[in-house]
């Protein structure tokens, strides 16, 4: 018996080029998206761990790169204004993120997410040691709000239900005029009672690329190698 190697039909040869040609890609993508995640992350933890500066008020124009600058406010919390950011989680926990207007001494507001709170610590009655009285200093990181993604549902003040994060409609809820674009992320200083819960900022964010990478590029080797093996396989041999 005469054994060769079998040779591949254009088909399964173009079909295998393009398979292979998509593992790289993917791989490659993964690997700028790795790079990418690196540096935005690096970036955050610069920019919270810097001194505070005073919360920027009247600005004309919101600069993208202040996300999670590290800030510092002084005010005083309308708690009667509470509103909820819905279906929050805090340790496989559901519940809320409470945005609370905080008063500026021209009677102007500017959003504090003061952090997260169970579902039974929605009522500000459960959690009264927290709802502080007169002036107050608040640090955190500078965020800005994100337009509304086109998954998430609308925003519903009458029931208020909150999705996103939307300063300007929030603020006239409050029944005040807005002092900032920006809002508060408060950091994870205690507040009284334990609620809410400060932090909740995602400075350092899950970085899965590099595994997804290698996973892209171990099948792109494991397609060669079943491509290489396949076709040199013992073939039936040549009739005489």
């Amino acid at each position: 018996m005469v054994l060769f190697k079998t040779r591949p039909t254009v088909a399964i040869s173009i079909s295998a080029g393009l398979a292979l040609l998509i593992l790289l890609v993917l791989g490659a993508w993964q690997v700028e998206r790795l790079f990418w995640k690196e540096n935005l992350i690096a970036q955050r933890e610069a920019q919270a761990s810097m001194a505070p500066i005073d919360f920027p008020v009247d600005v004309a124009k919101i600069d993208p790169d202040l996300s999670f600058r590290a800030v510092r406010a002084h005010g005083r919390f309308l708690h009667d204004q509470e509103m909820y950011l819905m279906a929050r989680t805090m340790q496989g926990s559901v519940g809320y993120q409470v945005i609370t207007p905080l008063e500026q001494a021209d009677g102007r507001i500017i959003l504090v997410n003061r952090g997260w709170v169970p579902d039974d610590k929605r009522d500000p009655a459960t959690r009264a040691q927290g709802q502080v009285a007169g002036q107050v200093d608040v640090t955190g990181v500078l965020q800005v709000a994100r337009p509304r993604h086109w998954a998430q549902p609308e925003n519903d003040p009458v029931k208020n239900q909150w999705f996103f994060v939307d300063p300007q409609h929030m603020a006239e809820e409050a029944g005040g005029d807005l002092a900032s674009p920006y809002y508060l992320e408060a950091d994870a200083t205690s507040n009284p009672g334990g609620w809410p819960k400060g932090g909740q900022a995602h400075v350092t964010l899950p970085n899965n690329h590099l595994q997804y990478a290698i996973t892209w590029f171990s099948l792109a080797v494991a397609l060669v190698v079943i491509f290489i093996i396949y076709h040199r396989r013992p073939a039936l041999p040549k009739a005489d």
